[in-house]
């Protein structure tokens, strides 16, 4: 019976000891249900705490930068780590999720900031050396750190303002700016500010909701200029904010300037237009099915057209038509909107609950579903009359109908390209026709 006992606890002390990242040697500080309260939240000290799993394999590469940022910081910035599989309480006000998830507990320890720089030792470092910055102003400023502080630290854009919506806006160091903007796909807007910038601090509400709105779009950043001199020097700032556009793939580093408002509406209208530009044209479909509608539905408005039969057009005459549709989608493809066609009797259900079945064709309308409105086209079926038309609706200005249910779709082959064909008439048999009364005309 001893035996057995004394192999169980040989076993709890491998287990403990085999899902440790960090040893007791290294300047990490293991942060604890039992300690983290004291230690962090309470302090006046800035500290960078990496939430982490012992089986995560991106948290076992991260140990030897994160043990090189924290012998380096040793005394100026606390690096800590949890083991969420041991302290899970800890993370649950954090909202984390994923694994390892870094926070910066600056000058507002109630509200830390996500850490969204390179995991490197010297990116690491700089956001560290950063957070404590913020608090030594702030002091000299007569405004007091620790729990009950004012502002989060590591503030993004406007000049270190308050992050609140600003979640949206990514942080930029001389550290991570060529891996996140330049060797990225995505288009980005970067602000590059001071601090001590009154405009920049009037952008910061602007630029955050605008973050907000483009996301997953076009990203926004902002750059500290007074801090990450390398980036700024590299593009020549000299006035702050200074708005740059770096375009997708700009590997080699080229910006161009930003030429819009300061306001949110402006900023995201200006980068709407950038982002047009490189977006493909929207697929215009052929409704084959409900799964085709629904689609084109779910965008905030939807252009349905009912284009002739194919035996009054011919496959020319309804490429033309098709063609006509998709110039004018790719004028609109910024809007985000759903683009599909269909021929007559195909959908008969669809074109009565528009009211626009039966005669007329080609015929158009504009259909919004989520407030049940819809607006039919009435003016010549042409590039012209439709954008304008469509202008007018988005626009706010066209007369619309409300929508009951828009029918549902009924599953067809779809066109194969070709001209129509005519069915093929029926023989007839004149052999049972009497000819005997040729001189007789009434039936």
């Amino acid at each position: 019976m001893w035996k057995s006992y004394s192999v169980v606890l040989v076993v709890v002390v491998a287990v403990e000891y085999c899902c440790a990242l960090y040893s007791k040697t290294s300047d990490v500080v293991e942060l604890t249900a039992a300690n983290f309260q004291d230690k962090v939240v309470n302090s006046d000290e800035p500290w960078l705490v990496e939430f982490y799993a012992p089986w995560c394999g991106h948290c076992k590469s991260l140990v030897p930068e994160w043990n090189k940022a924290a012998t380096a910081l040793k005394g100026i910035v606390n690096v800590g780590a949890v083991d969420m599989t041991a302290h899970q309480a800890v993370g649950q006000p954090y909202n984390v999720r994923g694994f390892p998830t870094i926070k910066v507990f600056g000058a507002n320890k109630k509200k830390p900031t996500d850490y969204q720089a390179a995991r490197t030792a010297d990116a690491i470092t700089a956001e560290a050396l950063k957070a404590a910055t913020q608090i030594v102003q702030e002091r000299l400023g007569g405004k007091k750190s620790g729990g009950g502080g004012s502002k989060s630290s590591g503030g993004s854009g406007g000049g270190g303002q308050k992050k609140g919506s600003g979640k949206d806006v990514v942080e930029l160091t001389d550290a991570n700016f060529d891996e996140l903007v330049l060797g990225s796909e995505d288009h980005w807007l970067v602000e590059f500010f001071a601090p001590w910038c009154g405009h920049c601090k009037n952008l910061a509400p602007e630029w955050e909701s605008a973050a907000t709105e483009l996301k997953g779009k076009v990203k926004l950043g902002a750059l500290d200029s007074t801090v990450h001199t390398i980036v700024a020097g590299k593009y020549g700032i000299r006035g702050y904010p200074t708005i740059k556009y770096f375009a997708h793939g700009k590997k080699n580093g080229e910006a161009e300037d930003f030429t819009g408002g300061r306001t949110s509406g402006d900023i995201v209208n200006w980068a709407m237009d950038k982002f047009a530009e490189t977006m493909p044209p929207p697929e215009l479909l052929e409704i084959t099915s409900q799964e085709v509608m629904d689609k084109a539905t779910a965008n905030p408005l939807c252009v349905i057209s009912v284009l002739p039969d194919i035996l009054d057009t011919g496959a020319a005459g309804r490429n033309k038509y098709l063609d006509i549709l998709k110039d004018v989608a790719d004028q609109y493809k910024k809007k985000g909107w759903g683009w599909v066609w269909t021929s007559p009797g195909q959908q008969t259900a669809l074109e009565d609950s528009l009211g626009m079945g039966g005669f007329g064709y080609p015929a158009l309308a504009i259909v919004n579903v989520r407030k049940q409105k819809f607006s039919i086209f009435k003016g010549s079926f042409d590039r012209d009359g439709i954008y304008d038309f469509l202008r007018s609706i988005s626009m706010g200005r066209g007369s619309t109908d409300s929508l009951r249910k828009l029918a549902d779709i009924k599953t067809r082959e779809p066109w194969d390209g070709k001209d129509g064909e005519l069915p093929e008439e029926e023989d007839i048999d004149l052999s049972d026709f009497d000819m005997d009364d040729e001189g007789k005309d009434e039936l």
